[in-house]
């Protein structure tokens, strides 16, 4: 059972940003600090990366724990609404099926997680400017 309103609810999960969120800034803001020159939220590339260096074909998300599934299995069962459940199992589907057809296009796709960026930023980060640097 949900400790909120169902319009609260509501309210509170239509605020939460899709693009230019904090993290996705902090990956930007390392990034040029690092010398780099990039795409934000390439619409071009299946699924729109948020960083994209499309000359090099490298597409690198950073996704959200929890709208894109991180270890679904194992929370799945604490949601009792299907609709939520549908949303982020269409998600799953969407993102692999987005991969499989980058990669299938010959591109370099990195997928950087909410919680790896809050836990380890620095570690992240760099595993990131070495995924772009590695050609």
């Amino acid at each position: 059972m949900d400790t909120v309103s169902r319009e609260t609810r509501s309210r509170m999960m239509a605020a939460v940003k899709s693009k230019n969120t904090s993290l996705e800034k902090l990956v930007f803001s390392a990034l040029r600090k690092a010398g780099f020159h990039f795409q934000k939220n390439y619409r071009r590339a299946v699924g729109s990366p948020d960083v994209a260096f499309p000359s090099k074909k490298i597409a690198i998300f950073i996704d959200g724990d929890f709208w894109h599934g991180y270890r679904y299995s194992t929370w799945r069962h604490k949601i009792d609404s299907e609709f939520w459940r549908d949303k982020i199992e269409t998600n799953i589907r969407r993102d692999r099926r987005n991969f499989a057809r980058l990669r299938r296009n010959e591109w370099r796709v990195l997928r950087v997680w909410e919680h790896q960026l809050k836990k380890h930023p620095v570690e992240t980060l760099k595993r990131i400017i070495d995924f772009i640097s590695s050609n």
